[in-house]
């Protein structure tokens, strides 16, 4: 099992037509997933990738039973792009467009509060690396090639971060269930903590990489929730720790605004509520074996 795609999950990607899209499209299928159609306005009747492209998501949804969604959407048009997923019935979208305006994720947040708990769709990002589960499928720009199926959940805001502890933990025979970036944006749309809860819940996750970075609450929410409600280890690792307060670093969301948002502050709040953290970021593949007690780690 796992979470937000598996091999059977039918995907469409929002933008398939142009070529960003096309080419990680055509990687997607390469590796197993079920990408059954794309949506492009006014491209509507085409075919890329032998699959069929539809002018509008609710089309695509009925004509397909798409239930997720990848959106390449340029950044004036995501947000629209988003909003029309969740009306057409999408269960999980994945946008990973960078520069989207904050008042444009505020709009699309206080759109989907208008749906009931079991009809809401649940969004990844934006300005994030996507979901893989390997071996299974994937919905993002990551290279497959680095994962390897297992039992541990990977969470993080960092693209980058969470490709190498993917790697660091195929290096040590450790592999993953699903891996999960949420964005780096100050706006997202789904947190550490609600990525937490769909592991807790997943019997074939027995432990958690949290790869979190200096800005905003996430981390300490995560922690306290984790604290209260995870049966199962939590290892985590926090970028950011010579970074200067008040100044913005790589993301959106990477700047220290308040107590509690820097690295070394977070690093405090995790080890106070349990979660061990990793100390650099070339440890967090033996963090991990470390705390799963794998003979590799001594």
């Amino acid at each position: 099992m796992a979470i937000l795609i598996t091999e059977k999950t039918p995907v469409i990607v929002q933008g398939m037509s142009g070529r960003i899209g096309q080419f990680h499209a055509a990687d997607m299928i390469k590796h197993g997933t079920n990408v059954v159609g794309g949506v492009t306005p006014g491209k509507g009747g085409d075919r890329v990738l032998d699959r069929p492209i539809f002018d509008t998501v609710r089309e695509a949804v009925r004509e397909t039973g798409a239930e997720a969604s990848l959106l390449f959407v340029p950044p004036p048009f995501a947000a629209d792009a988003m909003m029309e997923a969740a009306d057409a019935g999408i269960r999980t979208a994945v946008c990973v467009t960078d520069g989207i305006p904050a008042q444009d994720m505020m709009r699309v947040k206080r759109f989907l509060r208008r749906y009931p708990r079991e009809q809401k769709m649940r969004l990844i990002g934006p300005n994030c690396a996507g979901v893989i589960s390997p071996g299974k499928g994937f919905m993002g720009i990551m290279p497959p090639s680095i994962y390897m199926e297992g039992r541990v959940g990977v969470i993080g805001r960092s693209g980058t971060l969470g490709y190498e502890a993917a790697s660091q933990m195929k290096a040590l025979g450790i592999g993953v269930s699903t891996s999960v970036g949420i964005g780096g944006d100050p706006i997202n749309g789904s947190s550490f903590r609600d990525i937490l809860e769909l592991f807790e819940a997943d019997p074939e996750t027995d432990a958690v990489m949290m790869i979190g970075e200096i800005g905003g609450p996430q981390e300490a929410e995560a922690a306290a929730w984790a604290a209260e409600n995870m049966t199962k280890p939590v290892v985590a690792y926090i970028a950011g720790l010579s970074a200067p307060k008040g100044r913005k670093m790589g993301h959106a969301g990477a700047i220290i605004s308040a107590f509690g948002e820097s690295a070394q502050e977070k690093v405090e709040i995790l080890s106070s509520h349990g979660i061990t953290v990793a100390p650099n970021p070339s440890s967090m593949g033996v963090t991990m074996a470390k705390v799963l007690g794998l003979r590799e780690a001594a």
